[in-house]
């Protein structure tokens, strides 16, 4: 069983980047049905604001920290060994490590060009990786139950793994919503992973992503989008960090 440590009530995964990856390879081979939700500080927020949305995550079987304000936060409360583990360097890992082992992935989500490039830089990277279907689903604003064929779609793959790459917290209510639809052992909701992956938005340099500036990186690229998601979204963090720390002095 993965240990947590409580931040801000979501139950984030006591992992890294290997533990995590081999957790989900554990699950595959046993067949056990379960997602996992990347955590970012977005989702420590939206969890603060949404107690729906707090239980969907905190359903999952695994929570990754995936910002690094997140793992300061965790190692502060004394949780030393906690490292990012960030959704595209998880898809990264679990497509590199296993390919040898035919894991047979699934990738749901983002625009039809993306996931052409998606796969074609994903068998460039790794040759034998094993890729059983893609399907890119209509825009909608928040998550809603997929029709019956794509459903039969993604359980006739067979896949072992199901990559969602909808954005948070979207992509977390869809698995949420589909888990007892699908047959596919691990749903791994990816976040940014198949824009990044493919090539279609730039990454942020890994200095920024190490020291916590990775959202400065990525609003100047889409402020339009980006801008609510950050300034309010970063100062609501530090209010709940010092309304905890409030509430326990008192």
């Amino acid at each position: 069983m993965i240990e947590t440590i409580l931040l801000l009530g979501v139950k984030v995964s006591r992992v890294n980047l290997d533990s995590a990856s081999q957790q989900i390879f554990q699950w595959i081979k046993e067949k056990k049905q379960t997602y996992v939700c990347v955590a970012p500080v977005a989702t420590l927020v939206d969890a603060n604001r949404d107690p729906a949305y707090a239980a969907v995550v905190n359903a999952a079987g695994m929570v990754t920290p995936d910002g690094m304000p997140v793992v300061w936060l965790a190692r502060a409360k004394g949780c030393r060994d906690i490292e990012r583990t960030y959704g595209p360097d998880l898809m990264r890992l679990v497509c590199k490590q296993f390919q040898q082992k035919g894991l047979r992935h699934f990738f749901y989500g983002s625009t039809e060009k993306t996931l052409v490039q998606l796969q074609q830089s994903l068998k460039e990277q790794y040759l034998d990786i094993n890729i059983v279907g893609v399907y890119s689903p209509s825009f909608q604003s928040q998550a809603v139950r997929e029709s019956d064929e794509v459903i039969r779609l993604i359980n006739e793959s067979k896949a072992d793994v199901l990559w969602v790459g909808l954005g948070s917290p979207k992509q977390d209510f869809w698995m949420s919503m589909h888990r007892p639809l699908l047959d596919v052992p691990v749903i791994v909701g990816a976040g940014a992973a198949f824009d990044f992956l493919s090539g279609c938005k730039p990454q942020a340099p890994v200095w920024m992503q190490r020291s916590g500036l990775e959202w400065v990186f990525r609003l100047g690229c889409e402020p339009q989008r980006l801008w609510r998601r950050y300034l309010i979204g970063n100062t609501l963090f530090i209010f709940y960090i010092l309304r905890d720390l409030i509430k326990r002095n008192l």
